[in-house]
């Protein structure tokens, strides 16, 4: 059984093509090490619509998705 979380369905309909062309052309990633902008945005999205009150809350909660 495929279990889709709202949060997923969220993330989905972000246009990450478009989102890539933003970040390739204010290079953004370009000293990036391990953590994208795309990983940044949908960690940041997730501490809102989870009401997180710290990193801890972040990284535990966030641990299922996998971008």
């Amino acid at each position: 059984m495929l279990n889709i979380t709202l949060f997923s369905q969220i993330i989905s309909k972000l246009d990450k093509s478009r989102f890539k062309k933003l970040v390739n052309s204010h290079q953004s990633d370009k000293h990036q090490k391990g953590f994208t902008s795309w990983s940044h945005l949908v960690s940041m999205l997730f501490c809102q619509f989870a009401n997180s009150q710290s990193v801890r809350d972040i990284s535990n909660g966030s641990s299922i998705y996998k971008t």
